[in-house]
């Protein structure tokens, strides 16, 4: 330290008061960075952590002054305030950028502090830094994950409502107007549950892919939370605007999306309310959208519906379905099972029949299954609903076995149910209660429903086979219509869906492939059934396919329990008069 004194001519009395508690060893020991200077702003020491922030090394800066590390960052008056502060105070303390020997600039807390000697005369100023930019990635790390979603890199939700706010405070004083759209993805919990997670989270990322390709950097785009995502197309001159950015965002996701092996098809229910038509405030434009989109689901999916007034009674309608549903899964006793005759046509015997729900409330009335069941299923209130069904089928069993008639119930199984871990031990211990063999059943389960995660899958059903179940893929021709698990999985019949039923005897296409679908399931060792049989021209052209089975109106319509045992009766005495 006495070299740099006589290097810069200071009196070795000044050093002395300057540094008699900062001893050359204890300043290398300091992990802080430490600069001091004399009166006239020169530096006249630093230590080794002071080399290591900055990149000086202690030669270069001795005699210079500290303004050498100075940033631009900072204007003239941040410099005035810090001294005055010394001058008054004797010190002062704050975060400052400075810059690096390399250029980099960084940010720093910086303490300065007055040195003085014996008389209390200041003799020099002592400045001690600590490196900010580990605390700052840090800090911006932390900011950053509070306003992003991670999986999508988007927006989350409290960054969308908090820019939303911004934004609607800046254009109650212009005439701007703004479209909020919130979208949700048409059967996305189909992927979740057949091809996992990880594939879910990757098809996230992609759709948001696609949809940012759409928008400008004024737009404001987030996840909203699971499938669901919000969109404000900002400044519109005309609500059409956000007319044709709906139609541009399902037509962005027609194409196929390619994850890993995987080829997925995706579509999207949109609802739009438009500022400040709908809403002056974030909440209300946001509910609003949200009822627009649940009424573009409800109304057939892939497609987007702005705002309306009449959208109020849905939304009502909507929570008052929600909580009614609660009740009657909790209370049990609104649910009806109602039954639907399968036909052996060669035989003319009624050989089956399958279990469909009904529920009549007190304040919705007669609920229609179309409408509760893919509530249920959304809700995940499916589960205890199909509890419900299989313990009220079980007792009905009972009944018709009492009175002589022995055939297999079938009844449908939900995907969510069927792929919950608990699934086969849950219907075990309902069969267990009531004292039923298995081979009183049969399982409908549809395409999505058995589709990937084949080794679960192939698991399940063999449990299930060997439990006494019969078997049946529902709704044929309308999913995956892969050919493969028609061989790998344990299946005893196929039960071709109605659409292609309805115009089987208008329609070529459709009659061929009814005809192959049965040729190639008698090759396969199972039965066909058709569903949704209407007609006696249906009925005559199935029979000559050779159609196993035919169930719908054109025999009966579903029916309580008590009428099923009266039909079943009737037809036993009709055949026997033939």
């Amino acid at each position: 330290m006495d070299q740099h004194i006589a290097r810069n001519t200071i009196h070795t009395e000044h050093l002395a008061k300057l540094c008699q508690y900062i001893t050359p060893k204890i300043l290398d020991s300091i992990s802080e960075g430490i600069m001091i200077t004399n009166l006239k702003s020169q530096i006249i020491d630093v230590n080794p952590a002071f080399e290591f922030v900055t990149g000086y090394k202690k030669e270069e800066v001795i005699g210079k002054k500290p303004d050498v590390l100075q940033s631009g960052n900072h204007k003239k008056d941040f410099y005035q305030k810090m001294w005055a502060s010394i001058a008054s105070e004797g010190e002062w303390q704050g975060e400052i950028w400075n810059r690096r020997k390399t250029g980099d600039v960084y940010p720093e807390w910086l303490k300065i502090t007055k040195i003085t000697n014996d008389e209390d005369t200041i003799i020099g100023y002592c400045g001690i830094f600590s490196d900010l930019s580990d605390e700052k990635n840090v800090e911006s790390e932390l900011k950053k994950r509070a306003t992003t979603d991670m999986l999508t890199g988007v927006s989350n939700r409290f960054a969308f409502t908090e820019r939303m706010n911004v934004l609607l405070s800046t254009s109650k004083t212009h005439n701007y107007q703004h479209a909020v759209l919130f979208l949700d993805l048409d059967r996305f919990k189909q992927v979740n549950d057949t091809l996992g997670h990880a594939i879910g989270d990757q098809l996230l990322v992609e759709v948001t892919r696609r949809i940012k390709t759409l928008l400008k950097n004024k737009d404001i785009f987030a996840r909203y939370g699971g499938d669901e995502f919000v969109l404000t197309f900002t400044d519109i001159h005309h609500p059409r605007e956000a007319l044709h950015l709906g139609e541009k965002i399902i037509q962005l996701l027609e194409s196929p999306f390619y994850i890993h092996t995987h080829e997925l098809f995706i579509t999207a229910s949109i609802g739009i309310s438009v500022y400040p038509h709908d809403g002056d405030d974030t909440e209300t434009l946001l509910n609003k959208a949200d009822i627009a989109m649940y009424y573009a689901k409800d109304h057939g999916k892939n497609q987007f519906s702005f705002y309306f007034d009449d959208l109020k009674t849905d939304a009502k309608r909507t929570f008052t379905l929600d909580s009614e549903l609660r009740k009657a899964i909790s209370n049990k006793n609104e649910f009806e099972i109602y039954y639907q005759p399968k036909v052996n046509y060669q035989k003319q015997q009624i050989i089956g029949m399958e279990a469909l729900v009904r529920w009549h409330n007190e304040i919705l009335g007669n609920v229609s299954p179309g409408e509760f069941i893919p509530y249920a299923e959304e809700t995940g209130l499916i589960i205890p609903l199909s509890e419900i069904i299989l313990e009220k089928v079980c007792l009905d069993a009972h009944e018709l076995i009492g009175n002589g008639y022995k055939m297999p119930i079938a009844i449908n199984i939900s995907s969510i149910h069927f792929h919950q871990p608990n699934f086969i031990t849950s219907i075990q211990q309902i069969l267990e209660r009531n004292n039923l063999p298995a081979n009183h059943f049969e399982l409908e389960l549809t395409e999505r429903t058995i589709m990937n995660n084949e080794k679960e899958t192939t698991r399940k059903l063999i449990l299930l086979k060997h439990m006494g179940f019969k078997l049946s893929l529902d709704d044929f021709g309308t999913g995956y219509s892969s050919l493969s698990y028609l061989v790998e999985f344990p299946l005893d019949c196929l039960k071709i869906d109605q659409s292609f039923i309805k115009q089987i005897c208008s329609v070529s296409d459709k009659q061929a492939i009814v005809h192959a679908i049965i040729q190639m399931a008698h090759r396969l060792q199972m039965s066909v059934i058709a569903e949704g049989v209407e007609q006696r021209d249906q009925v005559k052209l199935l029979g000559e396919m050779d159609c196993d089975m035919i169930q719908g109106y054109y025999y009966s319509k579903p029916v309580p329990l008590d009428e099923i045992m009266e039909f079943l009766e009737f037809w036993e005495l009709e055949i026997e008069g033939k």
